[in-house]
């Protein structure tokens, strides 16, 4: 297994549409090898999700990360459905855009159906930061990259927002309130912030 180049924002490739995948060509070596080469490079990255034109493969495939990078999932031409008009808005890093952040408003749950790394049939439902993290990737297989998505006057780079934080008034006040609720349901938690909230903008996917 290979360590594979990001392509970063300019690049043409970010740009197209990528080409679907045959189910029978799912178990070809080169497909195979690059699957394994895209974990690879997510587990070295530490990212949540990989779409192969971040890795110069313009095809429609991506690898999926859990939180501790042990597992992954690989689906192949995903499509979408939404199940909710519910929105999530949290700031959205990318690998391709390293240490850019901005706030991106994403559906909160989504179905999900795609072929596995066997080339087998798979569906589900996702939500919450999972369901951004797909909609994410798969928009990257759509020629799209978050900045397109985000409320522009939100970007900033991770260690300005670390130091000064949102620059969005109302995303701050959303989550002041979310944080008295929060302290209010569970009186001495502590730090409300979690690994799939707008608080934690430090990974990118």
């Amino acid at each position: 297994m290979s360590i594979l180049k990001v392509a970063r924002m300019g690049h043409p490739i970010l740009r197209q549409v990528a080409t679907p995948l045959l189910q029978e060509q799912i178990s070809d070596s080169s497909v195979q090898r690059l699957i394994d080469d895209m974990v690879q490079t997510l587990a070295e990255v530490d990212g949540a999700g990989l779409a192969a034109p971040q890795v110069h493969s313009s095809v429609r495939l991506v690898v999926l990360a859990s939180e501790d990078q042990k597992e992954h999932m690989v689906l192949v031409n995903p499509e979408l459905s939404f199940l909710t008009t519910e929105r999530i808005r949290s700031y959205e890093g990318c690998l391709s855009l390293p240490h850019l952040r901005g706030l991106v408003d994403r559906v909160a749950r989504v179905h999900v159906e795609a072929f596995n790394h066997e080339g087998e049939r798979v569906a589900f439902d996702a939500e919450g930061f999972s369901a951004i993290v797909i909609q994410h990737e798969v928009d990257h297989l759509d020629g799209v990259l978050f900045i397109d998505r985000c409320n522009t006057r939100s970007l900033s780079y991770l260690e300005e927002l670390q130091k000064h934080g949102s620059l969005d008034p109302s995303f701050e006040a959303a989550m002041e309130g979310e944080s008295n609720e929060s302290a209010s349901a569970n009186p001495g938690s502590g730090d409300s912030s979690g690994a799939d909230g707008p608080e934690s903008p430090d990974q990118e996917i």
